[in-house]
């Protein structure tokens, strides 16, 4: 009787074949846990008691609770209405709350209490009243008011962010690519900290696949009016550039330039240290240390409810080796679909004047997909 023996094929660890499974492998793996550590962060929370007031120019009034202004537009819950909706701030005649508020005005000055409209005389702007106890409050025109949360004692219930996601398929080259974002920020009276990923994977037949995955993390303390100091940290995997593991890490002083209910803008200047670790080559490179200056810029537009530009560059000249400069940059549109949901494009690049010999000194590229938001939003 003919027998028939069935082995597995296994790939062994010294072919370029192995070595392209690790890296998708690894790619992968790393957006599945970032996307679900985001995903438990917007678990939906307990909605709290709508009693907030709000009336609108044109008269109407809406029993509500208030959840935060952001971008010109303040957030809002009813009884009646599933989702979160968004409110033009600017056509907000008269505010009542008994929750406790974080508000922070254009010059960076920050306040914590409660919310009321102060009594103005005829055509007079639009007054915000911020009770901090029951003996001190602050009256700011609502026009300088540029953000506002809610203020809870709840750990998961300070975050806010968005989740962005995009995939492309083509059957007749057997080409797949896609991208992973992921944002998150912790909000406090006087300081925030921020961690930002992207992820991205190019893949077709008879090509080697393309790797690149960013992890950004951030924390900024205010030191009032317009300045503020900031401590950064990015961990960078560019197969493009031959990058294995770049980490870079810096601090400054920066200033907003521009802080109102339709833009953000800030410059920051300070110094870092880059260290390279790059992929094993026939020459070997080995680990590269740069000490560096920085100076980074993060510019933030927005359009009531329906569009968003967020553009964030990072110079970083060497100082240890002089006339050696790095650039970054991380660049995403956002075009508002319905509620939560919106549609964005988003350009990256990273560029060295003087990479290694016989590697790229660049690495850029552009995706689109859906974004959903949590949080405030």
């Amino acid at each position: 009787m003919a027998r028939f023996v069935v082995r597995q094929a296994r790939l062994r660890p010294d072919t370029d074949l192995w070595r392209q499974s690790m890296k998708i492998g690894r790619s992968m793996r790393l957006g599945a846990v970032v996307l679900g550590t985001v995903l438990v962060l917007a678990t939906p929370l307990l909605a709290g008691q709508k009693t907030d007031v709000l009336v609108m120019k044109n008269g109407d009034r809406l029993t509500c609770q208030v959840k935060g202004l952001d971008q010109g537009a303040l957030y809002v819950s009813l009884d009646y209405v599933l989702q979160t909706i968004s409110v033009e701030w600017a056509k907000v005649e008269r505010i009542e709350s008994t929750q406790l508020f974080i508000v922070k005005a254009q010059d960076g000055t920050v306040y914590r209490g409660k919310l009321r409209t102060a009594e103005s005389a005829g055509k007079e702007p639009v007054k915000i009243e911020v009770q901090e106890t029951p003996e001190e409050s602050v009256t700011l025109e609502s026009s300088r008011v540029v953000w506002v949360s809610s203020t809870s004692e709840k750990f998961w219930q300070r975050f806010n962010g968005d989740v962005n996601f995009g995939v492309i398929y083509s059957k007749g080259n057997q080409s797949t690519q896609y991208n992973l974002g992921a944002q998150s920020e912790y909000l406090r009276e006087r300081w925030s900290a921020q961690a930002t990923l992207s992820s991205n994977l190019s893949s077709s037949t008879g090509t080697s696949p393309s790797t690149r995955n960013l992890l950004d993390l951030s924390g900024t303390h205010l030191l009032g009016r317009d300045y503020f100091y900031s401590g950064l940290g990015s961990f960078l995997q560019s197969s493009a550039q031959g990058i294995n593991r770049q980490t870079t890490l810096a601090g400054g002083v920066g200033r907003y330039l521009k802080n109102t209910n339709r833009s953000k803008i800030s410059l920051l200047g300070g110094l870092g240290w880059v260290r390279t670790a790059y992929e094993p080559a026939v020459v070997p490179i080995g680990t590269q240390d740069l000490a560096t200056a920085v100076i980074g810029a993060d510019v933030k537009i927005f359009r009531f409810n329906k569009t968003n530009l967020s553009v964030t560059a990072e110079l970083l000249p060497a100082l240890s080796e002089p006339g050696r400069v790095r650039f970054n940059t991380n660049a995403t549109y956002y075009i508002k679909l319905i509620s939560n949901l919106s549609w964005n494009f988003s350009f990256y690049g990273n560029w060295d004047s003087q990479p290694p010999t016989g590697l790229s000194g660049s690495d850029y590229g552009s995706s689109s997909g859906l974004s959903w938001s949590f949080g405030l939003k």
